[in-house]
């Protein structure tokens, strides 16, 4: 806009009749227009689930229960594949989340040549989910992958996690589970070893966690997740939250979105802290603004760096 579109039409009147316009001087108000940044909005669940959803190249069952169940994605390479074991996330409920919310990630791992075992469980609003139920589905998923390695030509020595929202919570547990105080209920013999895992806006430290998520995320369902304390398990946590079966032995990084309000970035931050003082190799990476969303979307700059992470981890070119 030009000055004179600026100033009132009696200021330019008077203007035009006098001989020289006066310089301005130090004390004249001078008007700067700052432009206003705006930051792009955070990805919503409606932009994620609104792209076509993939399909697994093929599904396992093992049981009677609808959540006995592994969709495998095979990469289209010789192999043997390395692979990712893949946990959703959606607060523990399945009402919120199944492993389907993860078709996007596999796919795209699936074509950056990795096989993915996404496995189900069951949420704490299902019949017998919670403590121990939840616990011991992750476990028995996970342990029948070798199962298929063959079949599958699955390469059992190079093999990581990757775990969204409550699901970096399970996959932080899975790899920390040698660990369970003995005679533990949730205690089974790991059929795998893992390398390393991804901790993806993950609510791994469940008392950080409490107050600095979504309540219904929660505190609304702690105690069915944790169960009670008893007479013979007064600590519940010490079965249930990751952070208290370090060190685990694996490589960990956790990944955060810098504006993600489901899972604040300081609670990669802390769980970081927590593994590196235990004696892990852990790693803390926040991206800036993206959110939860971002976490699991393909073409994401915080998804394509869990993609590298992933591919370096498991030596994959």
């Amino acid at each position: 806009m030009t000055l004179l579109k600026t100033l009132p039409l009696a200021v330019l009147l008077l203007s035009a009749c006098q001989a020289k316009t006066p310089e301005p001087t130090a004390t004249t108000p001078v008007k700067v227009e700052v432009p206003i940044a705006i930051a792009k909005p955070v990805m919503s669940w409606g932009d994620l689930t609104s792209r076509t959803k993939p399909a697994p190249t093929t599904s396992v069952t093992f049981g009677d229960a609808e959540t006995d169940i592994v969709d495998v994605w095979i990469p289209q390479s010789k192999g043997p594949h390395p692979v990712v074991i893949m946990v959703h996330g959606g607060c523990w409920q399945k009402s919120i989340a199944d492993r389907t919310l993860m078709n996007y990630a596999a796919e795209h791992l699936r074509e950056n040549g990795m096989a993915v075992w996404n496995i189900e469980y069951r949420g704490v609003d299902e019949e017998g989910g919670g403590y121990p139920g939840t616990f011991i589905d992750v476990s028995r998923a996970a342990d029948l992958l070798p199962d298929y390695a063959q079949k599958y030509n699955l390469d059992l020595n190079r093999i990581a996690g990757l775990g969204h929202s409550a699901g970096g919570h399970l996959i932080t547990w899975l790899a920390g589970r040698e660990n369970l105080p003995e005679g533990s209920a949730l205690y089974t013999k790991p059929q795998i070893d893992l390398i390393g895992v991804v901790n993806s806006g993950g609510l791994a430290d469940l008392d950080a966690s409490e107050p600095l998520t979504l309540p219904g995320c929660l505190t609304s369902i702690k105690d069915s997740l944790t169960g009670l304390p008893n007479r013979t398990r007064a600590d519940v946590l010490a079965e249930t939250s990751s952070d208290r079966l370090l060190p685990m032995g694996v490589i960990i990084h956790s990944v955060n979105g810098a504006r993600d309000t489901i899972a604040p970035p300081v609670l990669g931050q802390q769980f970081t802290a927590k593994a590196t003082e235990a004696g892990d190799a852990a790693y803390i990476h926040i991206i800036a603004d993206e959110g939860h969303v971002e976490l699991i979307a393909p073409g994401s700059v915080a998804f394509d760096k869990q993609t590298k992470i992933l591919k370096d981890m498991l030596g994959v070119k």
